[in-house]
């Protein structure tokens, strides 16, 4: 299928030096809030990118949970591919894809494993099932219908019938601490206004790249 003719401008705005703020978690913050005022479903989903120790990508759609100075935080299986791969490779790379704003956001760092008591607060504020959901799935281990992952579901529902479900010791959180930031703005004729953060170790600096 030839899709060469599938195109159209980017209209809704540019992206000047003015703009831009001191922090780059500054101006995350208000992309994200406008992201969210504008409805965006998923507006905190984000492409997570590892490689392997032999060099081989994978990518899959997380959800970030929190964000401050210090990083970007998401939680996960630490059985799972994305966690093995970290654990090989600790560079990764984060990308949100606000495409109805015509924006994009990417970072570029290293994932680091938040602490237990991190993870067990967060863990305490998922409702009821998706706790259970984290004790149920071997994440990314293969399995041979859809049946048994249920039947799993429900022994752990008969295991934790009353009171708090406890934090699995295989499941957690990673903060990625960023090296890089770019935020893309879409513009006419493909002239795309791109801002780089870098941290030199000890402030940011802000340049802008051709589209």
């Amino acid at each position: 299928m030839d899709i060469s003719d599938y195109r159209r401008e980017y209209t809704k705005g540019g992206l000047n030096k003015a703009d831009l703020s001191n922090s780059p978690f500054e101006l995350f913050e208000k992309w994200f809030t406008q992201a969210m005022d504008a409805k965006i479903p998923d507006a905190s989903a984000m492409s997570l990118a590892t490689v392997s120790a032999d060099g081989k990508p994978t990518q899959r759609t997380v959800l970030l949970k929190t964000f401050d100075d210090k990083g970007f935080v998401f939680f996960t299986n630490y059985s799972s591919l994305k966690s093995k791969q970290i654990e090989e490779n600790s560079n990764v790379s984060l990308l949100f894809p606000w495409t109805e704003l015509e924006r994009q956001i990417e970072i570029n760092g290293t994932a680091t494993k938040i602490s237990t008591a991190e993870s067990f607060n967060y863990f305490l504020t998922r409702p009821r099932g998706s706790q259970l959901g984290a004790w149920a799935s071997a994440q990314s281990s293969p399995i041979s219908s859809r049946q048994i992952l249920e039947g799993q579901l429900q022994k752990m529902k008969t295991k934790f019938t009353q009171g708090e479900i406890p934090l699995p010791d295989f499941w957690g959180g990673y903060r990625v601490v960023p090296e890089t930031i770019e935020f893309w703005q879409g513009g006419e004729n493909r002239l795309h206004d791109r801002f780089e953060y870098s941290h030199d170790g000890n402030s940011w600096e802000s340049k802008r790249l051709q589209p």
